[in-house]
């Protein structure tokens, strides 16, 4: 699959949930409830961890195996021709010269902040905006493990994906699909051959892969750019705004430098009242 230009992260939900088995409310009595009892809950919270662990190992295991099948069947789509590949640039002519139709299966995040002119959105996985407890604690989790540097949303698979494009276009229309670095649009364009989809292209390398003159672009920002967000994106420090940054010279560094600088600032101003805050009521008890 290296061969197609996939990148998979290595990093799955068992691995971001893993950040450590804490004990449970009770195992936090004080210890003059007796040695015996410390012991027994001790031991007994020990066991609930191991338990725990040997339960998200597998499920990783799981997580893995299944990740590595659906590689072989997204390779062999290729391989066998089910799935025609696109590198960015033919994509563009063929929507120019033939009328065919682009699909984006980004989320509306990475949407918002470009598209390729005249393209139909649908998403596989679009932004998870419930707000039920399991939801409320994944979106915190996500956020902790990550979220808040890197700006990922949390994503939730659209059941209703199928029917939205069989209402949009008939099983014999030609369409490219595309997501923002190729591997979403590639589960998009197994979930469409096996409803009968049979003239399927793939943007090699999804619309990060694509320069500007590849595809009429519409948005505030460039196609390389959509996919990032969070402090990364604020400071400047992602691979694609470095890759900007060679192109465009030292004015789009100072940019970045003096957000940078100004983050520091805000920290430094924060720390300091904090501290006179401190010094203020410490001084009303002492009064």
């Amino acid at each position: 699959m290296e061969a197609l230009g996939l990148q998979f992260s290595s990093i799955n939900l068992a691995q971001r949930l893993r950040g450590g088995n804490y004990l449970s409310g009770s195992a936090l009595m004080p210890i003059a409830t007796g040695p015996s009892f410390f012991s027994h809950k001790f031991h007994s919270n020990c066991r609930s961890g191991t338990r725990m662990q040997v339960v998200e190992e597998e499920y990783e295991v799981k997580q893995m195996k299944d990740m590595a099948a659906a590689r072989k069947r997204w390779e062999a789509l290729v391989r066998d021709g089910k799935v025609k590949v696109l590198t960015p640039r033919e994509a563009g002519y063929a929507i120019q010269l033939s009328n065919k139709t682009l699909l984006d299966v980004r989320p509306s995040s990475e949407r918002q902040k470009a598209w390729v002119k005249g393209s139909t959105w649908v998403p596989i996985f679009d932004v998870d905006d419930r707000l039920d407890p399991g939801t409320v604690s994944k979106k915190v989790t996500d956020f902790m493990m990550g979220g808040w540097w890197s700006g990922i949303p949390t994503l939730s698979y659209d059941k209703q994906f199928l029917s939205k494009v069989e209402e949009k276009f008939p099983k014999d229309t030609d369409l490219i699909v595309a997501c923002q670095k190729g591997l979403r649009s590639l589960a998009a364009c197994e979930l469409l051959y096996n409803a009968g989809y049979e003239n399927l292209f793939w943007i090699q390398g999804g619309l990060e892969a694509a320069e500007e003159e590849d595809l009429e672009r519409d948005g505030p920002q460039p196609f390389k750019l959509a996919g990032i967000g969070g402090l990364s994106e604020f400071l400047g420090w992602t691979d694609q705004q470095r890759a900007a940054a060679a192109k465009e010279g030292w004015g789009y560094r100072l940019v970045f430098s003096a957000r940078l600088v100004g983050l520091f600032l805000v920290a430094d101003a924060l720390f300091l009242g904090a501290q006179q805050v401190g010094r203020y009521l410490q001084d009303l008890r002492s009064h």
